[in-house]
């Protein structure tokens, strides 16, 4: 992606979020807050080391 063209994605999502009434980007934070929360509570962080170990072995595998 061209430098031009990454200052225009973030202007863009920039805009697009600035363009939320303010009610609707505080509720979309406090569910990701709680979301985030709720899956390290409920697993840790052993998900996020399976996915990084199974993604090592899937490009060891591509790479024979």
């Amino acid at each position: 992606m061209k430098s031009n063209e990454y200052v225009k994605f973030l202007t863009e999502t920039l805009v697009s979020h600035l363009d939320k009434p303010k009610e609707e980007r505080k509720r979309m934070k406090l569910e990701k807050k709680e979301r985030d929360q709720r899956l390290y509570k409920w697993f840790g962080i052993m998900p996020y080391a399976m996915k990084e170990e199974f993604q090592i072995i899937k490009r060891k595998i591509r790479r024979k």
